[in-house]
């Protein structure tokens, strides 16, 4: 795990609640000039703490509407059968996660689809003709609880800062 202080907390903590915040106005939150913020977003990048900048876009608005749980498993899980099925999974544009598991199944799919209808052929057509699955069971998501970008240390530590908990 990286080291961070608590300035480079600062900096996390605005880019995830805010990613196109202004460097003056994080500067300005984080009570650093822009010189030293900038630097420091440089380096939180270069070590890769950073690992990009994205626009969190409405699934539901975009073709999305349910998302579906799908955990899968496989004939066997030997590296050939795995890389096929993924290379699969990352084609498919109804995935839109795709997690290698321990446990019962071998994958958990979240795919968005904008109906039952949508996910049936996604099912049919898609995912159960693969020669590679075994077994499928899934549940459609009634609704998002929690859905969290902030990393459990980042939290804690967040959390820990008092001068955070003034500001907010």
């Amino acid at each position: 795990m990286t080291t961070l202080d608590k300035i480079d907390i600062r900096i996390l903590d605005s880019l995830t609640e805010q990613g196109r915040i202004s460097i003056s106005e994080l500067s300005a939150a984080i009570g650093l000039s822009q010189t030293p913020t900038v630097n420091r977003i440089r380096k939180l990048e270069e070590t890769g703490v950073i690992k990009g900048y994205q626009a969190h876009l409405s699934e539901a608005l975009l073709g999305g509407a349910i998302s579906v749980f799908i955990w899968v498993s496989l004939v066997d899980q030997k590296s050939k059968t795995l890389f096929a099925f993924e290379k699969i999974m990352e084609q498919s544009p109804e995935v839109m996660d795709c997690y290698l598991m321990t446990g019962d199944a071998d994958y958990l799919l979240r795919v968005a689809v904008n109906g039952l209808e949508e996910f049936e052929r996604f099912l049919t057509e898609r995912l159960a003709g693969l020669s590679e699955v075994t077994r499928i069971r899934s549940s459609v998501a009634l609704r998002p609880v929690v859905q969290k970008r902030r990393p459990p240390e980042l939290s804690r530590q967040v959390q820990a800062d008092p001068l955070k908990q003034r500001n907010r």
